[in-house]
């Protein structure tokens, strides 16, 4: 028969285990009827509890957040949403969820909770799109937009020509029977005025193209084609053939010019042969390059020039049109797809540079050949402009910084809408050209300036920087 426990002279340790005899049992350590959940795990209460289970004490919590379904929260870390314990703690035993039990959804643990201090990253509809990789219904559009604007700068000129006019000429140098125009007027379309819009178009795409490429390269807002000194080569070298006539037979001036601008170049490289093509560098070499060839260039004219030659000379370095014949557009249309293409091809490395050489390095790109490799694009592209048609300024600047404002500045997409920017800008501005004096044409060179200053100003206003 059970006997009666002791209730004096008996040691605590073998009192009951659950609680001691003369202490109420509390209320939240009290098991439920029926378990549910997390409850399962406490004991029944017809069972003492053993004391290495017993549900501790509640420890103090924050007092603006109440615990949820019973259960603690450590003291310096507050619970939210009723989660029992933060991803990077573990969860104690007695308080873990049985496996054959789904997990509620108030109760899941996240895997990093977010920080109140940084920003939340935009989703759903406001979040922007990736940029766009040049879509194929907008090249065609583009496209489209560069062959109107070449078949409208034909007939821009102090002669009237029809679109009738045009077609009877393209039909009838492609071979088909039409009847063909009186000589005249075909002379003046085909030998004329064609080759000096698809001139203008090939010139404006390859200096907007090397706009883009040396403000990458050498992360300068200020770079333009002429920053390698391949402009004040190519004019030493069409006025050494000008006006001292060395190579005026073999060469003549786009020889010269081309001649003169590609050893421009390989002083410049000479030059930064030790210094690891530090975009600081290039631009300070290059710099002191163009100088020492425009002092050439001027010595040369004042010395030994007449009237006559020094203002045809000016009017070439200005920049023109007008010497644009089939020849000399043949090579700028084998030479500058090949340019642009390779651009193109170093799209992400230019993205990286423009970081930076440490961030294009860490990207995996070899900062050495990429630079040497698009200086020598650059500067091909640009001596094969200046060699056909002289210096033409402010079209590898501003219409880099003009496309880079509407699309952004991913080079995949930047560098083929700055080729067909720059192509439609320089058709129509040498169509300007051709009729703001008539009869007398002003230099491309001019009205690009005039034109590219107030359109500078603008981009730069529009960005903020003004």
């Amino acid at each position: 028969m059970p006997t009666d426990p002791p209730t004096d002279g008996t040691p605590a340790n073998l009192l009951s285990p659950s609680r001691p005899a003369d202490q109420p049992v509390r209320a939240d350590l009290s098991a439920p009827a029926e378990p549910s959940g997390l409850a399962d795990l406490s004991a029944p209460a017809d069972q003492p509890v053993p004391a290495d289970l017993s549900v501790p004490a509640d420890p103090p919590r924050p007092g603006d957040q109440p615990v949820r379904g019973g259960l603690s929260a450590p003291a310096d870390q507050p619970v939210r949403g009723g989660l029992s314990a933060p991803a990077d703690q573990p969860a104690p035993a007695d308080l873990s969820v049985p496996t054959d039990q789904p997990v509620p959804a108030d109760l899941a643990v996240p895997a990093d909770p977010p920080d109140p201090t940084e920003p939340l990253a935009p989703s759903g509809p406001s979040a922007p799109a990736p940029p766009r990789r040049f879509p194929l219904v907008t090249a065609l559009a583009t496209a489209t937009v560069l062959t109107a604007s070449l078949a409208a700068a034909v007939r821009v000129g102090t002669a009237d020509v029809g679109w009738a006019d045009l077609v009877r000429v393209l039909a009838t140098h492609a071979g088909l029977d039409v009847e063909p125009l009186p000589p005249l007027v075909d002379s003046l379309i085909w030998d004329l005025r064609l080759p000096r819009v698809l001139m203008a178009a090939l010139v404006g795409a390859s200096l907007a193209v090397c706009g883009a490429v040396l403000q990458a390269v050498t992360r300068n807002a200020l770079a333009d084609p002429y920053l390698l000194g391949v402009s004040s080569g190519a004019s030493t070298g069409a006025v050494t053939v000008v006006v001292l006539g060395i190579g005026a037979g073999t060469l003549g001036v786009t020889g010269g010019a081309l001649v003169g601008a590609l050893l421009a170049f390989g002083l410049l490289l000479l030059l930064l042969r030790r210094t690891g093509l530090d975009s600081v560098r290039i631009v300070l070499t290059g710099v002191v390059v163009g100088q020492l060839l425009t002092a050439l260039t001027s010595l040369v004219l004042m010395a030994s020039a007449d009237a006559d030659t020094t203002r045809a000379v000016t009017h070439w370095l200005l920049g023109s049109m007008a010497p644009a014949r089939w020849d000399t557009v043949l090579v700028c249309a084998i030479v500058t797809p090949l340019g642009l293409a390779v651009a193109w091809l170093c799209s992400n490395a230019l993205d990286g540079l423009a970081f930076g050489t440490d961030t294009a390095a860490s990207l995996g790109i070899g900062v050495r050949h990429t630079r040497l490799l698009l200086l020598v694009v650059t500067a091909a592209l640009t001596a094969v402009a200046v060699a056909t048609v002289g210096a033409i300024g402010f079209v590898g600047l501003i219409v880099p910084h003009g496309v880079r404002f509407l699309v952004g500045p991913p080079h995949r997409v930047l560098l083929p809408y700055a080729a067909l920017a720059g192509a439609v800008f320089l058709v129509w501005t040498d169509a300007l050209a051709r009729i703001a004096f008539a009869p007398r044409e002003v230099p491309v060179g001019v009205i690009t300036a005039l034109l590219g200053v107030p359109l500078f100003l603008l981009v730069l206003r529009r960005r903020g920087e003004l």
